[in-house]
């Protein structure tokens, strides 16, 4: 009989006088996007099977606004923004949880000025911190042990944010062989979709962002790549097709990676 996973609503809970331990920030990539809906699930399964207290906002949550002032249009930003502030704080959120380093960075870096306040983590260091804690069992053995695993460091992870031990600390409990790519930690190459360029064709050029960083994580000769970004696993995804390797390499996030090795 296949497992049910609860993923209850801020409004149910509060209809019920309950407040969450953790709000999942799921993004308009983990909502909408056809690939990273598995990302979703595979984080809703972890916390489903840790019994943690968490809850989203479902059809109340906007986006961030972060594509909007990456591309110059300031207003609707802080329309989005104030708009998601409101929501927030009508719940009395206090601690939010996001697998996406665009999302991650908006609350936590660029809401505080508007009137947002809260306590942000990425998935990677949530991730981590369970890992740590002995919360999150892991297998021994499990189908990744072993494996030859790069890992892609997101622009606003790494470089934004001075997240670069979190997501490398969550592959090594896994007993992977981490390989880095050449440019790698503040070093690392973008993916080519940050500052809204996901949402529009790219510029005249001799090669695509993305290729150039497939590239990098090809010359590792890597079973599988890993990435803690929507916009990450979009263009890794598409530059591993672009050199016909999908058979044989595949582009996991970590939450993949974490739930496919749980106990």
């Amino acid at each position: 009989m296949a497992t049910t996973y609860k993923v209850p609503t801020m409004a149910e809970l509060a209809a019920q006088g309950k407040t969450p331990d953790v709000l999942f920030w799921v993004g308009c990539a983990g909502s909408f996007d056809y690939r990273y809906k598995q990302v979703t699930i595979a984080f809703a399964k972890i916390l489903n099977k840790l019994n943690i207290n968490f809850a989203v906002l479902g059809t109340e949550e906007n986006c961030t606004g972060d594509p909007a002032r990456r591309a110059g249009n300031e207003f609707l930003f802080q329309m989005q923004a104030l708009s998601n502030i409101q929501t927030l704080n009508n719940y009395g959120v206090k601690k939010i949880v996001t697998a996406c380093p665009h999302c991650f960075n908006t609350l936590k870096n660029e809401y505080p000025e508007l009137g947002g306040n809260y306590e942000v983590i990425h998935h990677s260091e949530f991730l981590q911190q369970l890992i740590n804690e002995g919360r999150i069992k892991l297998k021994e053995g499990g189908e990744f042990k072993g494996k030859r695993i790069t890992y892609h460091d997101s622009c606003y992870l790494g470089r934004a944010n001075d997240i670069y031990e979190a997501p490398r600390a969550v592959l090594e409990a896994l007993d992977v062989a981490l390989v880095e790519m050449k440019r790698s930690r503040n070093k690392g190459l973008c993916c080519g979709a940050g500052g809204a360029q996901m949402f529009k064709e790219p510029e005249k050029g001799n090669k695509d962002v993305n290729i150039e960083r497939i590239e990098d994580a090809l010359e590792t000769n890597p079973n599988a790549i890993a990435v803690a970004c929507p916009f990450c696993m979009v263009m890794m995804t598409d530059g591993v097709k672009n050199k016909e390797k999908e058979a044989e390499i595949k582009v996991y996030d970590l939450a993949e990676l974490v739930e496919k090795s749980m106990e």
